[in-house]
């Protein structure tokens, strides 16, 4: 199910920015310059790798527990793979975020900056500091806080889980979950683990502080409702 990015309106940088969308993978890609062409055949060779993948393992795409490896010599695969097993979730629950890296790593062959959105989940390569800001739905701490990105964190993976905006699936109920991490997938899947802990504003602090727990994650934020809840190394604004 397709929804719009209504969010993206909001977006302001010093970069040249344009969206790619090939089936459901819909980014919003901001560099130095105009690289459609590349980022159109970055995604159409990520797709085909997933593709390929979920026609030999059926339940590579609909497991909602994590798959074993296997012999798997495709690095895309094994950082979803590995991503689904750190954060007790299934492979495909990393996709957006593993896309998104995927596409990044591919354009910063041609600039310096790039920034690509996959859904809310984000892989930045910046020469500069940068803010995300973060959307929680009808939480009153919408458009009030964001996160700030230095210099010496990049490249690095931002990624958001609702419970309650959205169409992805969630077994939760917090507003937003935010991730970072150097690896874009496994922020994508702590994201949507810490998300399914959090059924009451009273989960919040356990939930967040499992997820920082784990090797590789460097900060977590959540929000539900009126509360806020940050663990690690995330500076707000």
């Amino acid at each position: 199910m397709y929804e719009k990015r209504f969010y993206r309106e909001l977006l302001n940088n010093d970069l040249y920015t344009f969206s790619v969308c090939v089936g459901e993978t819909d980014l919003s890609i901001s560099c130095d310059h105009n690289l459609e062409k590349q980022a159109y055949g970055a995604i159409i060779k990520a797709r085909k790798i997933i593709s390929d993948y979920s026609s030999k393992n059926k339940m590579f795409q609909s497991s909602l527990i994590p798959l074993k490896d296997g012999s798997v010599n495709e690095p895309l695969i094994t950082q979803m793979l590995k991503a689904g097993q750190i954060a007790n979730v299934g492979p495909f629950a990393s996709v957006a975020g593993a896309i998104a890296e995927y596409v990044g790593k591919s354009l910063v062959k041609y600039c310096k900056n790039v920034i690509i959105e996959n859904g809310g989940d984000i892989y930045l390569q910046s020469t500069t500091e940068r803010t995300i800001g973060i959307y929680a739905g009808d939480s009153p701490l919408t458009g009030k806080i964001t996160i700030k990105i230095k210099k010496e964190d990049y490249p690095i993976g931002v990624c958001t889980s609702s419970g309650t905006v959205g169409h992805s699936l969630s077994f939760g109920k917090a507003d937003a979950v935010v991730v970072l991490s150097k690896d874009t997938a496994l922020a994508d899947a702590v994201a949507t683990a810490t998300c399914n802990m959090i059924k009451t504003k009273e989960d919040i602090i356990l939930a967040i502080e499992k997820a920082y727990n784990i090797d590789g994650i460097i900060g977590v934020l959540a929000i539900m409702g009126d509360q806020l809840g940050v663990i690690g190394e995330i500076e707000l604004v």
